[in-house]
């Protein structure tokens, strides 16, 4: 079964090969750690999840490598606004030195782990703080230096964007000189308006370096990381749409230009925007939803991956709790029928399988794979034994955490009300049997009578 994905270099969906057979070398753009993620950036991480997973399932064996942001990412991503890290220790009124940044770092980098182990998504083999890596980044520049490839202005080591042919190619396809089109703020010290800053200048705070004190750019972080653990070029480079047309288009140009080799990366992925009330999430604007938010309103945080997961990565969504709250109910009932087929586990339906990896190796179609998920539930031609395993084999990429499932106790007020209940019952006193009914479903459970017996069942 051939894996196609969609290529943003190359704008179509292509079959997918690794550089070297049979191995994956996967890069994903990580959180900056300043703040919590909100449920809009977990979407990259569910889809890369999703993504890896795919890749594994066709026996692929797979590197993920993620960096985590905490030093040199201002609020622009364009070498203007303030330091996103800055801005977390003055919000936290922590005195500004590196110490500091790196403690604010690790305490939000615990958090986002969390959270998406919450979400069910795999940690990745490596993630790397970019603080850690500085020297990468200063013989990366070094390179480019001797290059000719970069000049120095008051604040900081630019790249020249004229030198590069090719420059913007992920995003547009051909160069853009002009302030009206440009991408980046406004500087009159730049040659061209989409020149970018591999180093920045601080004396107050920042690391030494040939080139002065202060931080290296952004996108040299990651070009550097990446190369360090995957190599000068590697198969999947995988993030959000925001990083198509500056954080990703830099880090082609400079990488490419220091090592004078192209393609960087192979296969370049995005997942789309999660809105809100029609408009990007975004920390910046404290337009975000944690996902704590969602644990305080009683919903399961693996019902937001099941309802990413019920539209292509591709495809921007818009978060509203009523879509929440049908996904969760729709991801219940798959929960209480897979509960209901009983504690065997039989073989895969090879027929299912087949159609379930042509469905998700088709640049990822997990609404179409979620469809055929409840077509297997309702096949009464298959054995239950042979439906459980199926789902657990589907579960294999989509990671809902049908293995784990358990047996829910009820609690013994509830028993008792249904004992009371079938005593009315017997009684043929309906009118306190249906009153009974009523108490157990206000508290959270749905009672059913069946030719076997009645049924208890969490709302």
């Amino acid at each position: 079964m051939p894996l196609k994905f969609y290529n943003t270099l190359t704008r179509k969906i292509e079959e997918f090969t690794p550089i070297k057979p049979g191995e994956v070398k996967m890069y994903s753009c990580g959180p900056t750690v300043y703040n919590y993620a909100h449920i809009g950036n977990l979407r990259a991480y569910v889809f890369a999840d999703i993504l890896r997973k795919t890749l594994k399932y066709n026996n692929l064996k797979v590197t993920q490598i993620m960096n985590i942001t905490d030093i040199g990412h201002l609020s622009s991503d364009a070498d203007s606004g303030d330091d996103k890290m800055t801005k977390g220790l003055l919000r936290e009124g922590k005195e500004l030195n590196l110490k500091n940044m790196r403690e604010l770092a690790e305490f939000y980098a615990e958090k986002f782990k969390e959270d998406i182990t919450t979400l069910n998504i795999n940690l990745p083999d490596g993630m790397y703080y970019a603080s850690d890596y500085v020297q990468e980044d200063i013989d990366l520049i070094k390179k480019l230096e001797e290059k000719n490839f970069t000049y120095k202005t008051s604040d900081g080591i630019y790249f020249d964007t004229a030198k590069m042919p090719d420059y913007g190619v992920l995003w547009s396809g051909k160069r853009v000189h002009s302030e009206e089109d440009s991408r980046i703020a406004k500087n009159a010290e730049k040659k061209n308006p989409e020149d970018f800053a591999l180093w920045k200048f601080n004396n107050q705070i920042g690391f030494e370096s040939p080139f002065g004190k202060g931080f290296p750019g952004w996108h040299i972080e990651c070009s550097a990381m990446s190369m360090k653990f995957l190599g000068e070029q590697f198969d999947i480079h995988t993030g959000g749409v925001d990083h198509i047309s500056i954080h990703h288009t830099n880090e082609i140009a400079q990488s490419e230009c220091a090592t004078g080799k192209k393609p960087f990366v192979k296969f370049w992925l995005h997942n789309e925007f999660v809105d809100i009330g029609g408009a990007k999430m975004a920390k910046s604007d404290d337009n975000f939803l944690k996902l704590s938010s969602l644990k305080e309103k009683n919903f399961n945080p693996i019902a937001y991956r099941f309802w990413l997961l019920m539209a292509n990565y591709r495809t921007k969504v818009n978060f509203n709790w009523e879509a929440l709250e049908g996904a969760e109910t729709a991801l219940k009932r798959l929960f209480r029928l897979y509960m209901s087929l009983g504690e065997a586990i039989g073989n895969i339906n090879t027929e299912y399988q087949k159609k379930f990896k042509e469905y998700i190796s088709d640049d990822l179609d997990t609404p179409k794979a979620l469809v055929l998920l409840w077509d297997l539930i309702k096949d009464d031609n298959i054995s239950n034994p042979d439906k459980k395993a199926t789902i657990l084999d589907f579960d294999k990429v989509l990671g809902l955490g049908f293995a784990n499932l358990k047996e829910e106790k009820i609690p013994e007020e509830i028993l008792k009300l249904v004992a009371e209940r079938e005593e009315a019952r017997k009684n043929k006193d309906f009118k306190k049997s249906d009153e009974l009914r009523d108490k157990i479903i206000l508290l959270g459970y749905e009672i059913k009578d069946t030719p076997e017996g009645y049924k208890i069942e969490k709302i």
